[in-house]
């Protein structure tokens, strides 16, 4: 179903957890934030689950391997677990950029959503110019975009552009979830 721009996922479990996936600089962080503000859930950042080793590589502009990423993806999947185990909601900030890793995160877990935050590189470059304090280089972007696996229909993601102003793209996603 395409609405206004996005597309909603028909699933019969509500939502417990959302994992709001796209590229460094795609508003991750700052869509999620807005997301559970609104449907008052938790918010956490994948980048806190990262470990010291991860963070120091990717200041240094080094990307990271299917190694480096394998025990934080398998962190974030921890609080997905324990999110939904306890009959709390949340919603995760992760990058998630390529089918393996989104069925880390997700797999057959009933009420975890996939919210896609999409965007093309040069809109995205332009923005993560303006960036200050992000331990992610501009550099790294296009090292993004080159393993990026856009979710495939059957993982019925709800799609979303990020061209519209962060809280338009907030209240496409909640109006998708109802």
């Amino acid at each position: 179903m395409v609405m206004q721009g996005l597309q909603k996922r028909t699933d019969a479990s509500p939502a417990a957890v959302l994992v709001v996936m796209g590229v460094s600089g795609s508003g991750k962080s700052t869509i999620g934030a807005l997301v559970a503000q609104r449907l008052l859930w938790e918010f956490e950042d994948a980048d806190w689950f990262h470990p010291p080793a991860n963070v120091d590589k990717m200041h240094n502009g080094v990307p990271l391997t299917d190694e480096d990423r394998w025990p934080w993806l398998r962190a974030i999947a921890a609080w997905i677990d324990l999110t939904r185990g306890s009959g709390r909601r949340g919603v995760v900030a992760c990058s998630a950029l390529t089918r393996r890793y989104r069925d880390v995160l997700i797999g057959d877990r009933a009420g975890v959503r996939l919210v896609y935050l999409k965007g093309d590189e040069a809109l995205i470059a332009r923005r993560i110019a303006t960036r200050h304090e992000h331990f992610m280089p501009p550099a790294l972007l296009h090292s993004q975009f080159e393993a990026l696996e856009e979710p495939g229909s059957d993982e019925k993601p709800i799609i979303v552009s990020i061209e519209p102003a962060p809280r338009e793209i907030a209240a496409r996603i909640v109006v998708a979830l109802a």
